[in-house]
């Protein structure tokens, strides 16, 4: 017995050993196969002002591209669409359907239908000459904001500006092109809140007119342990289908930022 369990234990030990000298050479193989880069962030000296001009530019660039989800939901009509939309699938009942995917997706596409023309202008007036190199990066930026601003100016409030120049103890402005940005843009956002929640608002009537005319008859049929969204929700859909709903939305959004 003794023998035996020390030939067991031999070739337990032997067995180990070969496959330590297998693994061994297989990393070693891997190794010489194998080539691992190596990544990493250097400062050097630059041969000449351009290309530090350069790596300013790809930083600020960088800089655009982190910014510009906030961008293009607060400076565009990105907020009034989604909010609209939002609204438009809570007044059906219809819970998750469109999903949050669909609706996104389609207030993307028609935000980018709506600023065309701002794109249009603000690649003609600052893009395309900045990269001709015939104005100054701060003049880019200028006339970049110059569409923007406008507008954002047609579809805020006066009111609005004013709160946030009193807010912010601005110097009052004597006219449009004298409003600060900071002034403007929380100007812009809160209003195109007021405006969606208004647009909201009407959209919701029809439908609250349906619920309660379902509502009334299940109580005077006796059945109230059913409930009116389920029997209202299919009479809603079939209002929003026969007006075309989808069409009649989408035009009153376009048009409103026209």
């Amino acid at each position: 017995m003794i023998r035996e369990s020390i030939n067991k234990k031999g070739l337990i030990r032997i067995i180990i050993i070969i496959m330590t000298i297998m693994f061994i050479h297989s990393v070693s193989y891997a190794e010489t196969s194998i080539a691992i880069p190596r990544i990493g962030l250097n400062i050097d000296k630059a041969s000449n002002p351009s290309e530090v001009a350069e790596s300013i530019n790809i930083l600020f660039l960088f800089t655009i591209l982190a910014i510009a989800p906030s961008i293009l939901m607060m400076m565009t009509s990105f907020t009034r669409i989604i909010i609209v939309l939002s609204f438009i699938r809570k007044a059906i009942s219809t819970q998750s359907t469109p999903p949050n995917q669909v609706l996104v997706g389609l207030a993307l596409f028609l935000t980018v239908f709506i600023m065309a023309p701002v794109g249009t202008e603000i690649n003609e007036k600052a893009i395309q000459p900045y990269l001709k190199e015939e104005i100054s990066q701060e003049v880019a930026l200028e006339n970049a904001m110059k569409p923007i601003s406008n507008f954002m100016l047609k579809q805020t409030r006066e009111k609005d500006i004013a709160l946030f120049i009193d807010i912010s103890d601005s110097k009052k402005p004597e006219n449009i092109e004298e409003i600060p940005l900071k002034a403007l843009i929380p100007a812009f956002i809160i209003s195109e809140l007021k405006t969606g929640f208004q647009i909201g608002f009407i959209l919701f009537i029809p439908f609250v007119v349906i619920d309660m005319v379902v509502a009334s008859t299940l109580m005077s049929m006796g059945m109230m342990m059913l409930p009116p969204v389920m029997i209202s929700m299919p009479f809603k859909i079939l209002l929003f289908i026969l007006v075309d709903g989808w069409n009649i939305i989408i035009k009153s959004l376009v048009m409103g930022f026209k």
